[in-house]
């Protein structure tokens, strides 16, 4: 079986990019995934990051619904802790009455983030962000119940007060959960909401988060059925060679991050030729080793595969290929073959 293929998208920066160029290379990509059939196209959100301009996924997602026909456009994912629930009800009963259908919310509980932005972004208070993790649950039924078109009455004083995120709203996005953990696989199945296990990142544990969330799976008017699928860095050229030299730079950037060294903005294919290290090369390829990098044909069968493995019919794809010296600054032809050649174009 051939599963369904999507998108999720970190707006890498490269050391040739500023912001707008990368803004510009996400909206061609996004085209792209449109008129191939991809399903939907997720954007993340990460902070104070030389490489990832996806600091805020409402913002993305209005440009990238405006820049497309049908795909669904979502967030992989809203770091709630990070923000209001209201304001996060508000953000996206919008975008849903603007491109009503197409709008998915991902809801993450990591914070996405390095210590001080996380201190920034929740008011300058420790306190106040330890707190929204704690209240994570209760902040994704704030977020359901207010962006349902009843929203919800409240008690302010001696009177009772109704609060909704939007004053007419005729559908409401999907909601999702994401993780790392089981924690939002038992919380998602508790709530009878669709869930993804982070795979690309993570890589361990994937079976048994997704076999915990069916096991433990509570039907909701929505989603009578658990409803998964299985996300997958990915680099696909002509050659196998060839995608691994397109997805080295994703790598030395992942093994910085792990091993807490300083960050850098993308480097271009020959700049991170450059700097390979032999002694870091095992790492560099057992992490690869769990990514799909390889030429067209055993990268799709590499995909159905995966998706056999895990139980999907659907299957998320992380374009992590780099790109060329001299590619145009506002473009990101490798990231779109890598999209081209797992739909068989």
């Amino acid at each position: 079986m051939t599963p369904a293929l999507s998108v999720l998208d970190l707006v890498p920066v490269r050391s040739d990019q500023r912001t707008g160029d990368a803004l510009a290379a996400s909206r061609s990509l996004a085209r792209v995934a449109d008129d191939l059939g991809y399903t939907r196209y997720w954007v993340a959100e990460h902070h104070n990051l030389p490489a990832v301009a996806a600091t805020t996924p409402p913002v993305l997602i209005a440009m990238l619904a405006a820049a497309t026909e049908r795909i669904r456009v979502g967030s992989g994912g809203v770091m709630l802790p990070n923000h209001a629930p209201l304001v996060v009800a508000e953000q996206f009963a919008l975008l849903e009455a603007a491109y009503p259908g197409r709008i998915d919310l991902g809801i993450g509980r990591a914070p996405g983030t390095d210590m001080l932005t996380r201190y920034v972004l929740r008011g300058g208070s420790s306190q106040s962000a330890d707190d929204a993790v704690a209240r994570f649950p209760e902040y994704v039924d704030d977020v359901r119940t207010l962006m349902a078109p009843e929203g919800v009455e409240m008690q302010v004083g001696p009177r009772r007060q109704p609060l909704r995120a939007t004053p007419g709203a005729a559908t409401v996005p999907t909601v999702w959960l994401l993780g790392s953990s089981d924690y939002s696989a038992r919380l998602a199945a508790d709530r009878g909401l669709p869930y993804v296990f982070a795979h690309h990142f993570a890589g361990e544990g994937t079976a048994e988060a997704l076999a915990l969330y069916r096991s433990s799976y509570r039907p909701s008017p929505d989603h009578p059925e658990p409803q998964t699928f299985l996300t997958v860095n990915a680099a696909v050229a002509e050659t196998r060679e060839e995608a691994e030299r397109l997805a080295l730079a994703q790598a030395q950037m992942m093994l910085a991050l792990r091993a807490g060294g300083p960050l850098f903005a993308q480097r271009l294919v020959e700049e991170a030729e450059a700097v390979l290290v032999p002694e870091q090369e095992p790492l560099l390829r057992r992490m690869m080793a769990k990514w799909v990098v390889d030429d067209a044909p055993t990268a799709r069968e590499r995909i159905a595969a995966l998706a056999a493995e895990f139980g999907v019919d659907e299957v998320m794809v992380h374009p992590v290929a780099s790109a060329y010296a001299g590619t145009p600054a506002h473009s990101s032809p490798t990231r779109e073959a890598t999209l081209r050649h797992l739909a068989g174009e």
